[in-house]
C-alpha cells in the first residue's frame, strides 16, 4: 500500500472514530464502580446504604457514581415514599438497556478472566441458563469472529439492505 493510501485510510478511521459513540459510552459507564452500581440495581439494590453495603464502596465515589448515572439517564432518583429523608435509585430504560452489555462482559470475564462465578443468571420464570450472548447478523447467522465483520457507513448498509428486499 502507498503512503498516501496508508494516510488516506488513517485519516478516514480517524473522522469515523470520532464520530463513534463509544467513546461517549465509556465516558459514562466504563468505570468498575458504575458497572458495578448498575449491576446492584439489576440485583434491586435501591438505596444508598445497600449500594454502599453491598459493594463495599467509599461513601464520596458511591455519592459521585450515582450523581453521574443519574445525570446520564441510567439511573432514576425518586423519594421514597416510606421514608422521606432517602431517594430510591432505580434503573430507567436507558439503564435496563445496559442489561447484554452487562451480562456479554460477565460472560467475557468467565471465560477469560477467571473462573465461573458461584451464581448465574437464569430465565426467572423457567429457571433455564441464559444463553452465550452473541452476535448475529439479521438472518440470525452468528459472526463470532472479528473478520466476519466490517464498518461501513450507515447509508451503504441501508442501501443493500434495500436492494435485498426488492
Amino acid at each position: 500500500m502507498t503512503q498516501g493510501k496508508v494516510r488516506s485510510a488513517i485519516n478516514e478511521f480517524r473522522a469515523q472514530a470520532l464520530q463513534c459513540p463509544l467513546p461517549a459510552a465509556v465516558e459514562l459507564i466504563g468505570e468498575k464502580w458504575a458497572f458495578l452500581i448498575v449491576r446492584g440495581a439489576f440485583n434491586e439494590l435501591h438505596h444508598f446504604e445497600e449500594f454502599q453495603a453491598g459493594l463495599g464502596i467509599a461513601r464520596n465515589i458511591l455519592s459521585d457514581r450515582l450523581a453521574k448515572l443519574v445525570a446520564g439517564g441510567i439511573l432514576q432518583r425518586t423519594p421514597d415514599p416510606s421514608d422521606r429523608r432517602k431517594v430510591i435509585y432505580s434503573l430507567a430504560p436507558k439503564g435496563e438497556a445496559l442489561m447484554p452489555v452487562v451480562l456479554a462482559l460477565r460472560q467475557w470475564g468467565e471465560e477469560w478472566g477467571g473462573r465461573p462465578a458461584d451464581i448465574m443468571l437464569v430465565n426467572r420464570s423457567t429457571g433455564s441458563p441464559v444463553r452465550k450472548i452473541c452476535v448475529q447478523s439479521e438472518d440470525g447467522k452468528v459472526l463470532n469472529r472479528h473478520d466476519d465483520l466490517v464498518w461501513v457507513s450507515r447509508a451503504h448498509a441501508e442501501s443493500v439492505n434495500k436492494g435485498r428486499a426488492a
